[in-house]
């Protein structure tokens, strides 16, 4: 049994000064009613609760460790940049740096604006294409996760196209009333709704692969039609890539799919672990930016030199050519990932486990299923009693993952073989209690 007695002390002392305990609410682990372990340090492909609990780590700070925890290197730079400040609210030559690596990695994007969020991200790529079309109306779809911006928390309507519903107290109707939610996937209802409205819709903004819903990729003609329909449309197609830029590949999902689309947004790992994102595209859409342009967007830490130096320090990681001597970064991130899904699947098949296992690059999810097909709109047939016994047989062996299978799991280059074949031993331990529960169902 799990010793947590110093991390559910503290986690009731916390719930006193803050919201459910958390600064975000999937850290409270209410999906798998259990107190969440409170973190001390980490290392490498391993975090250390305050209990003295040792985790193997997939969560990865939620996509950012791509390197792993405390790289050295990146520990490194960041230590030498607090000798010379932590903020400055002023130009850098870090700054341009970072933004020049970024636009050579994603050759989409033309000029770049760094923020400190995801979510700043998205709102600011919204409002730009608004500003630069001149017109309201914006798409998204439905499942798909952009950050916490009014415009974007919607409830995914029923039909094939729906206008958006306050998805959230506090956000108004008028504000919702122009964010019309399609079913991710769903050609035929997008390009039926392009027919109808396109002429008066700003931007379509999409994961092109979605990450929190359970980890689902974009089918055949899916990601292409969006592409052409904007096109005909004039509309602005915004791929947020702020999970999947640099792990579905190093050039992001955008190259991966053969996509170019006008904007892209950014985070996570252009940050190595600090708060970090950004947005850029096509020059003449970027161009309509404050001070350039009309369309206002600013921040005071946006640009902060710990920041610019821990992200340039991450993507010197995991561009450099060769990696690891026979294949590139990205792509050994990926065939790690491979290989800790196939013992998943092995492990469920011995079982008799029927389970959705998905990967993109260094990205996986794993999802409990009673029937063969799963609605992701929906949630229908998901079964979350048993991926919650999963998950606590997973987390007692020291295996540490995220307490949702609607969120997205993530390989570093610190995981080690070992880890993996540590990872799948427990997976098969685990597999044979998910059997047990639910013969007991």
């Amino acid at each position: 049994m799990l010793n947590l007695e110093k991390s559910s002390q503290a986690f009731a002392q916390a719930k006193e000064v803050m919201p459910g305990g958390v600064n975000s609410p999937v850290r409270s682990f209410a999906r798998v009613k259990c107190d969440p372990p409170f973190i001390a340090k980490a290392s490498g492909s391993k975090i250390y609760d305050i209990d003295g609990n040792e985790y193997i780590d997939y969560v990865g700070s939620w996509g950012p460790m791509i390197v792993g925890h405390a790289h050295p290197n990146v520990v490194k730079a960041i230590q030498e940049a607090t000798t010379r400040g932590t903020s400055y609210g002023a130009p850098t030559l870090l700054e341009t740096q970072l933004a020049k690596k970024v636009i050579e990695l994603m050759p989409s994007i033309e000029k770049i604006r760094m923020v400190n969020s995801g979510t700043e991200a998205t709102m600011s790529a919204l409002r730009v294409a608004r500003g630069y079309t001149g017109r309201d109306k914006i798409v998204k779809f439905i499942g798909c996760y952009h950050g916490h911006a009014d415009s974007l928390l919607v409830k995914a309507g029923s039909g094939a196209a729906t206008f958006g519903q306050p998805d959230s107290p506090g956000v108004t109707k008028g504000t919702a009333k122009d964010t019309i939610t399609v079913p991710y996937n769903d050609i035929e209802a997008f390009v039926n709704l392009m027919n109808e409205q396109g002429d008066e819709i700003a931007a379509v903004i999409v994961e092109p692969v979605a990450g929190n819903m359970g980890l689902v990729l974009p089918k055949q003609g899916f990601l292409s039609t969006l592409r052409k329909e904007t096109e005909k449309h004039g509309t602005v197609l915004i791929f947020d890539e702020v999970m999947c830029g640099f792990r579905v590949a190093l050039n992001g999902a955008q190259a991966a799919y053969g996509i170019r689309p006008d904007l892209t947004c950014l985070g996570k790992i252009i940050g190595g672990g600090l708060p970090v994102a950004a947005y850029g595209g096509k020059r003449e859409i970027m161009d309509c930016v404050s001070p350039k342009g009309p369309v206002y967007q600013a921040g005071t830490l946006s640009g902060n030199p710990l920041a610019m130096t821990a992200g340039i320090a991450t993507l010197d990681i995991i561009s450099a050519d060769p990696a690891w001597g026979k294949a590139d970064y990205t792509r050994e991130l990926s065939i790690k990932t491979k290989h800790v899904l196939q013992g998943f699947a092995k492990a469920a098949k011995d079982a008799g486990v029927k389970v959705q296992l998905h990967q993109a690059g260094s990205m996986f999810g794993v999802f409990f299923n009673e029937n063969d097909v799963y609605d992701y709109a929906t949630s229908e047939s998901s079964d979350q009693e048993a991926f919650g016994v999963w998950f606590m047989s997973m987390l007692e062996q020291g295996i540490y993952l995220a307490p949702s299978q609607f969120e997205t799991l993530f390989m570093s280059g610190a995981h080690s073989d070992d880890d993996i074949v540590k990872t799948i031993d427990a997976a098969e331990v685990a597999m044979k209690k998910v059997a047990e529960f639910l013969n007991n169902k």
